[in-house]
């Protein structure tokens, strides 16, 4: 129940909260709580992409495209995630969530996350999303479209086409 609490919580707040453009990175303040630790003490890292999609959340609501997908039946999925951990986050440490999307191709928008504490990466991944209808995923052309947002993808990162490439290595 606690999860749908957080998610509620995170989308009334951005209801709030100034809009932001696609490619802007946003940061959210959270705090690991008893229910996201694991056996050896530190959060779970299931954990990490549940809190990655609180960013999510956030993040569609400011930028207006969750009010434009929830009026055409639309929803979004995950069609991937790489992540790194570097250090865990242990029970009551306060951390930012960084979120952005960073680039976009065909029917997938890439995301690149951060977890940060006092500074320190203690997280880093990429998740791969796209916008589902009835007849299947939406070309990112369209869904961005739905709030006028009408630029070209930014060339991935070294790191994040080296990801795409090992995505689509694996799904051949």
């Amino acid at each position: 129940m606690n999860l749908y609490l957080r998610l509620l919580y995170t989308w009334i707040r951005a209801c709030f909260k100034s809009r932001i453009q696609i490619g802007d990175v946003i940061e959210l303040a959270l705090t690991v709580l008893p229910n996201d630790l694991d056996f050896n003490g530190h959060m779970n890292n299931g954990r990490y992409m549940t809190i990655v999609d609180l960013g999510l959340i956030e993040y569609m609501t400011r930028c207006g495209f969750l009010r434009q997908a929830l009026k055409r039946g639309w929803r979004p999925v995950l069609g991937g995630a790489m992540i790194a951990f570097r250090r865990g986050l242990k029970p009551w440490r306060s951390y930012q969530l960084r979120f952005s999307v960073v680039s976009w191709a065909g029917n997938w928008s890439y995301m690149r996350f951060e977890f940060v504490h006092r500074g320190e990466v203690m997280a880093v991944g990429y998740a791969k999303g796209g916008i589902l209808s009835r007849d299947g995923l939406i070309p990112c052309a369209k869904t961005f479209a739905a709030i006028e947002e009408h630029r070209l993808s930014p060339t991935p990162s070294m790191a994040l086409q080296a990801w795409i490439d090992a995505d689509a290595l694996m799904r051949a």
